[in-house]
């Protein structure tokens, strides 16, 4: 086990030929984002190099990015670590992911058909099998391909790319209360997708808000503080 918390080899070398700075910064991007790199924690250049088996100079301008995206800070003299989210910033965001999502379950309602019904349901399938095997790493990604499909049948592309810039941010925040919220999250998805199947605009909002909301309330109350 290095020092960054990461085991040997869990985290695969990175093939070549390709951009390699941008391959970087998304590994280390999702490490952080599935918290296998935790907030607070220190990152040092020469161990992410050589996990990831590259040189230390693109891990160094993808930890720069990160700084400037919020998802690192760079200290003085002391080097990198996992920006460590306050309150007031997840509460900020998920508000923002409630009031884009209940819009985006209102307007699957009224254009979701048979075909993106069945997709719904299998992504379903596939979150609630992730929470009987008690893998966090696959509810948490089946959740956010639930939620992502929701806003894919609203149809809306401004919708969505206001969507796709807080998504991350909202699987950074979900993955400490995946396992909190269990099979109740999908009970909520269950009831959602009823809403929709229905074209019961109404409720499907009325059903995501309240989905949202418990999301935001379970981070707040999470057992495993940061």
């Amino acid at each position: 086990m290095l020092s960054t918390g990461l085991s040997q080899g869990s985290v695969p070398k990175l093939e070549r030929p390709g951009p390699l700075r941008e391959r970087v910064y998304e590994a280390l991007l999702e490490l952080i984002i599935t918290r296998a790199l935790s907030p607070g924690q220190h990152l040092v250049e020469t161990e992410l190099a050589g996990h990831l088996g590259v040189s230390r100079q693109p891990v160094r301008e993808a930890l720069q990015r990160l700084n400037t995206e919020g998802w690192v800070d760079l200290r003085p003299a002391q080097g990198a670590f996992v920006h460590e989210p306050t309150e007031e910033e997840a509460d900020q965001l998920l508000v923002v992911r409630a009031l884009l999502e209940t819009e985006a379950a209102r307007l699957a309602a009224a254009n979701a058909g048979t075909e993106g019904l069945e997709r719904l349901d299998e992504l379903c399938r596939t979150g609630e099998a992730a929470v009987a095997a008690d893998d966090v790493d696959a509810v948490v990604a089946a959740n956010a391909a639930l939620h992502a499909y929701v806003m894919e049948l609203a149809g809306n592309a401004v919708l969505a790319e206001l969507s796709r810039q807080v998504d991350r941010r909202v699987r950074w925040y979900y993955t400490p209360v995946a396992r909190q919220r269990g099979m109740q999250s999908w009970i909520e998805h269950r009831e959602l997708i009823d809403a929709i199947a229905a074209r019961d605009a109404a409720r499907a909002s009325e059903v995501m808000r309240g989905h949202t909301e418990q999301t935001r309330t379970s981070y707040h109350h999470r057992a495993d503080k940061d």
